[in-house]
């Protein structure tokens, strides 16, 4: 497994607590559910690196670490 960064990230507790019911809704933890939007954020702008430059090589073409 690739390394991982941990850091401190203050959100506001009804945000936090909706991409908990999300997270919840799609099966996957908190944590993970974050870095998926950040990572669909990040595809939408045009700032993410293709599939094949990824260092983890677990997301599918779709974005979705679930598949």
């Amino acid at each position: 497994m690739a390394d991982r960064r941990a850091f401190l990230l203050r959100v506001d507790p009804d945000l936090l607590d909706a991409i908990q019911r999300w997270a919840n809704d799609e099966l996957r933890s908190l944590n993970a559910q974050i870095e998926f939007l950040l990572r669909r954020a990040l595809q939408d702008a045009g700032r993410a690196r293709s599939t094949a430059e990824t260092k983890t090589g677990r997301r599918s073409e779709s974005g979705d670490p679930r598949t």
